[in-house]
């Protein structure tokens, strides 16, 4: 009786998971940016996006270099840029989200601000190049880039790193991307 219904929970819950899974295509989740889940390969992405185009970078594969897919919804517009894992399984390796429809449980989206970012995630640290600032969530594979164009003109051109203390909380993102390598 009790293996009865633990597997009548267990179908249930399994249920229920595959149902919110349809009900949001745009959800960034732990190991999943919405169709896709972590695991899934290269080879899988036909299937997984049939109801999209994908656009394989053909240059990239003459040359031998990793390729670089865009997946495209009807209609046109750009939804992501995947890039393959440096393994030999296949995996996705990177993830570059386009859309501003994809957002985390949090509310996170590509139009985000950093002023948002840094009250709905902890952040764990930021990175500063020549361009860019990233910006690395503790606890997450999600990472925003925000472009040095959106700092005081004291912190544009310097070599320093960037403290987080000196980004504007209204210094828009630039790239939203979540990393699996």
């Amino acid at each position: 009786m009790k293996k009865v219904i633990l597997l009548a929970l267990g179908s249930a819950l399994l249920l229920t998971q595959c149902k919110n899974d349809k009900e949001d295509p745009f959800a960034i989740v732990a190991d999943r940016v919405g169709k896709l889940h972590r695991d899934n390969t290269v080879s899988q992405l036909d299937s997984i996006f049939r109801a999209d185009s994908l656009v394989r970078d053909s240059t990239r594969l003459q040359l031998g270099n990793n390729e670089k897919i865009e997946v495209f919804e009807k209609g046109g517009k750009l939804l992501l840029t995947l890039s393959p894992a440096a393994d030999t399984l296949g995996r996705i390796g990177n993830v570059r989200i386009h859309d501003a429809r994809y957002k985390t449980e949090t509310g996170l989206t590509l139009a985000s601000t950093f002023g948002e970012i840094k009250s709905k995630a902890e952040i764990r640290k930021v990175i500063t190049s020549l361009n860019n600032l990233v910006v690395l969530l503790k606890g997450s594979d999600l990472y925003f880039t925000i472009s040095r164009e959106d700092l005081p003109a004291s912190l544009r051109y310097t070599p320093d790193p960037v403290e987080l203390v000196q980004i504007p909380d209204a210094a828009p993102v630039k790239y939203m991307m979540v990393g699996w390598d």
